[in-house]
């Protein structure tokens, strides 16, 4: 059998397509080995493939487009698939390619296939009787009773009567019909329509000029046509949702925090005010330490396990086992009546209750069917993760490099343990327990909030826990070396440092991105959607030394450097000793220190012979200054001095390339803030700054490009779940265009606007393919930004809300109204808002301190994540006037969604 493949593609002279699929002469999908196509004119590229007869009975495709710089470019089609025709000595299959950014196949992710688009229910017999042509085209918005029709120039098309159009049949995501073109000569036009089969009634044509087709194929030669998508409107949908922590959910029957249980109530709120779905931060496991720092949910030390702090207890102990709950009962209730999460109280007793509940339900668990599967699906991360909490809570620590033993993961060692005659048998069984009921507790709330109607959207951070399960089994896919952060902003000025190791994308890359792969496959038993936290972080991080505490000391990384060549071509004398290391006299001393100048040089310093200043061994790198302090007193006098001896150590202009002996360099961000810069020439600071203004804004944007091309396309590949950016911060030319070309949805928010010559985002001029939000968990809330800076929210009054007048002093919930509602009439696909800005429009319902709700301060490392709802989900269920004022506030601007699951209309004739 042979095969024609035909596409529709123009091209520039250097491009090139290719095939790739699931046979050998498409390659069996790698890249590498991909079928190349032939130009044909400028419209169509071909290729032709033999294949042996009675073998393969379908073939599943898509294509590639080469640029000129021999970029790589998969369509966006994924479900193309061709079923062969065993009586057919030759197949044409005429193509049309589709942009991976169309707005179109959104539409065919998760939570728009599995919860928001009710399935067809109209014609859906299979395509019979003779044919020469295979007419398949994709069309998701279509409404209730709504068909895909074609109409065009021949008998076979109807004569362009819309009165008898040809209807075609849904098969999976295909709309498809059949024709007889064999009394045909000609080329014919024709173009596909929208048709009521309740109504009996044309709705539409679609968008564009007429359809070709040219019949120049015999009869017994049959013709696939993918066409793509019909040509309608495709950003008219829209929906809200509501972001909130499972830790600040608040339930009667919570344990002094929110639960996975506690999301049912939250999908009833969400059904009842026409939410369409529930943003969360992410659930993984963070107990390494026991205390408040494991309230921060981006610390977890496993990628894959659930948190146990939000397990609910009556749920794992059920009727059969109540009673031995009943010892514990006034302690729940006493955490629970608490306005704030008792982080270290609430996961203590909790995991004393489940040893408890372990201990007497023995392993009857394991006997379960589902338990089976489930730790057959999971066993990859599920065994390494219980040995490791095992070990943590023997040796005291997450810090395996402290174990007394197994500090270096054994796979073998660890299989053994989870073995019956293990020593450790029942201690690593009590954590797939607590995993298994988590599991089951998270997919049952899941599937609740699915039958009202509502998606539930995750968050991946951007790191791994340094003393973590991940780094502890699979050290080589991290760069423990460095810590990920961000550059200084006015949230943080001297940048943030997550402490997180950074990923080694090399070594990821060598197995498909294996962990990804594995991580997403994870995340999908419970997510419709996922936030990828940092986004930027895949085109390049914000990488700081070990030896570093603050931010400020960090490097893009991977980043093209400056060569010591360039200093001079500008004119330059380079100074190693003067660029690259901290540069301190007396009347810097004096500036950072004031009166204690003297004290600081005699007893952290050296002076050298041209009378400047350095580091003693002992304090020369910001790590060594904060070992010592730690030991002192916890007083003003020694805060200012640590922090002044930090600013000494940033006080430089460049850091080294390690390797590169004395060549390369990186400039340190905002050198234009350090006294090493001030005390410059104006000749040296001039070109110092070109060179800067190169370094960070200019070379890096087609590099960083690549790089993140070379990750993020493979990434969305692997999960069906939608994805959303958080590409917030300094943020690369290329980063919207990319996100753009993978149809990955930005996120804006409108204090934080991505042009830097506006003070303000305005809602209205958000892209479709984006999530609007007037805060996030790392801010404060509309009402807690309003009193933070007079000057700012005054011209937000009256430049954005359009008020005259002084602006209120506080945020009055009629302003608070108005700028949720200005989100709400955004274009944006998505306005998603915190529960507290939500609860603001409401004079009775809000929190009456605003700084309460804040959930995290990023300039704060050591901040406490423990915010929690002010009223129960049952008090919030019943507030029926606010739930009925929000609902119609989400119909009028067209993003509620239906008590009855069904599809709005959403194509106007």
């Amino acid at each position: 059998m042979k095969i024609n493949f035909l596409i529709r593609f123009s091209t520039k002279f250097g491009q090139n397509l290719s095939i790739t699929g699931n046979i050998p002469a498409l390659g069996l999908n790698k890249l590498e080995n991909a079928l190349p196509m032939s130009y044909l004119n400028e419209n169509y590229w071909q290729a032709t493939i033999e294949l042996k007869s009675g073998g393969q009975e379908s073939i599943q495709y898509r294509y590639i487009f080469q640029t000129e710089t021999g970029e790589n470019i998969l369509e966006g089609e994924q479900e193309r698939i061709l079923f062969l025709d065993k009586n057919s000595k030759i197949i044409t299959v005429i193509d049309t390619w589709v942009y991976a950014g169309s707005y179109e196949l959104v539409f065919h992710t998760s939570p728009y296939q599995k919860i928001f688009f009710k399935e067809f229910k109209g014609l859906s017999k299979e395509t019979s009787g003779e044919y020469t042509h295979l007419f398949k085209v994709k069309a998701p918005l279509l409404s209730e009773n709504e068909c895909v029709c074609l109409l065009g120039s021949s008998q076979s098309f109807g004569n362009w009567q819309t009165e008898r159009p040809v209807l075609l049949e849904r098969k999976d995501k295909w709309w498809q019909v059949g024709l007889d073109f064999s009394s045909d000569q000609t080329p014919v036009s024709y173009k596909y329509g929208i048709f009521n089969i309740k109504d009996k009634k044309f709705v539409r044509w679609e968008d564009g000029g007429n359809r070709i087709l040219n019949l120049n194929h015999p009869a017994d030669q049959p013709v696939v046509l993918h066409d793509g998508f019909v040509r309608l409107p495709a950003n008219t949908w829209k929906g809200a949702g509501v972001a909130i922590p499972v830790f600040s959910l608040r339930s009667q029957n919570s344990g002094g925090i929110g639960e996975f249980s506690d999301l049912k109530l939250l999908a009833d709120w969400a059904a009842d005010t026409g939410l369409k779905l529930i943003q969360v931060l992410p659930v993984n496991d963070t107990t390494a330490t026991f205390t408040p720092k494991d309230s921060y949910p981006y610390s977890a030390i496993s990628a894959f396990a659930l948190n146990p702090v939000y397990i609910n207890l009556q749920q794992v102990a059920g009727n059969q086992y109540a009673a031995a709950l009943k010892a514990y009962a006034n302690q729940l209730q006493n955490l629970n009546s608490l306005s704030e999460v008792d982080y270290e109280a609430v996961i203590e007793l909790k995991l004393k209750v489940l040893r408890e509940l372990f201990d007497i339900q023995t392993n009857d668990f394991t006997k379960e069917k589902e338990y089976q599967m489930f730790f057959e699906d999971n066993k990859h991360w599920l065994q390494p993760y219980a040995a490791f909490c095992v070990f943590r809570d023997q040796f005291g620590t997450s810090e395996f490099q402290k174990w007394k033993h197994s500090g270096t993961f054994n796979k073998n060692e660890v299989e053994k343990l989870s073995t019956k005659s293990s020593e450790y048998s029942n201690k690593i069984d009590f954590w797939f327990f607590v995993q298994y009921h988590l599991h089951l507790q998270l997919k049952d709330a899941v599937a609740y909030a699915h039958s009202k109607g509502i998606a539930i959207k995750g968050d991946i951070p951007i790191g791994i826990y340094r003393y973590g399960c991940d780094a502890w089994t699979a050290p080589e896919l991290y760069n423990m070396e460095w810590q990920a952060g961000a550059p200084p902003d006015d949230f943080a000025v001297k940048g943030q440092n997550w402490g997180f190791p950074t990923y080694n994308w090399h070594r990821m890359q060598e197995d498909g991105f294996k962990w990804w792969h594995q991580r997403f496959h994870q995340m999908s038993n419970y997510f419709d959607a996922f936030r990828i936290d940092h986004i930027l972080g895949f085109f390049r991080i914000w990488s700081i030394p070990i030896h570093a505490v603050e931010g400020i000391l960090g490097r893009f990384v991977p980043v093209l450097p400056i060569h010591v060549s360039e200093f001079s071509n500008r004119g330059i004398d380079f100074n190693y000793n003067r660029f690259f290391k901290p540069f301190i006299n007396q009347n810097v001393l004096k500036q950072i220190f004031g009166d204690k100048a003297d004290y600081v040089a005699k007893e952290f310093l050296e002076q050298q012979s041209d009378g400047s200043f350095a580091l003693k061994d002992d304090f020369n790198t910001q790590q060594k200054v904060e070992s010592y302090f730690a030991g002192k007193e916890k007083s003003e006098y020694n805060r200012q001095l640590r922090e002044g001896l930090f600013d000494l150590i940033s006080n430089v202009l460049l850091f080294e390339q390690e390797g590169s002996n004395g060549q390369e360099f990186h400039f340190r961000i905002s050198i234009m803030d350090t006294p090493s810069y001030m005390y410059l020439d104006d000749h040296v600071k001039y070109h110092i700054y070109e060179l800067y203004v190169d370094y960070f804004y200019q070379r890096q944007d087609e590099f960083w490009k690549q790089e993140a091309l070379r990750k993020l396309p493979a990434l969305k590949e692997a999960t069906n779940m939608l994805i959303c950016g958080e590409d917030l911060g300094m943020v690369p030319h290329s980063v919207p265009e990319v996100m753009k070309d993978l149809g990955i949805l930005s996120l804006e928010i409108q204090r934080m606007p991505k042009n830097p010559r506006t003070e303000f985002f305005h809602p209205k001029d958000a892209p479709y393919l984006s999530v609007v939000t007037p805060s996030t968990h790392d801010m404060s809330t509309i009402r807690g930004w309003w009193e933070e800076s007079p000057e700012k929210t005054q011209r937000f009054f009256n430049i954005i809300l359009g008020e005259h007048g002084q602006a209120p002093l506080k945020c009055e919930p009629w302003i608070n109204r108005k700028i949720v509602l200005q989100h709400l009439n955004s274009p944006a696909m998505w306005s998603i808002f915190q529960l507290q800005d939500l609860l603001s429009n409401n004079e009775t319902l809000l929190r009456p301190n605003p700084h309460e709700e804040r959930i995290n301060n990023p300039a704060d490392p050591n901040h406490y994540w423990n915010y929690r709802m002010h009223l129960t989900l049952e008090q919030l269920l019943k507030e029926k006037e606010f739930n009925h004022d929000l609902r119609s506030y989400l119909e009028n601007c067209g993003r509620a969604s239906n008590k009855t699951n069904e599809v709005e209309n959403r194509i106007t004739a």
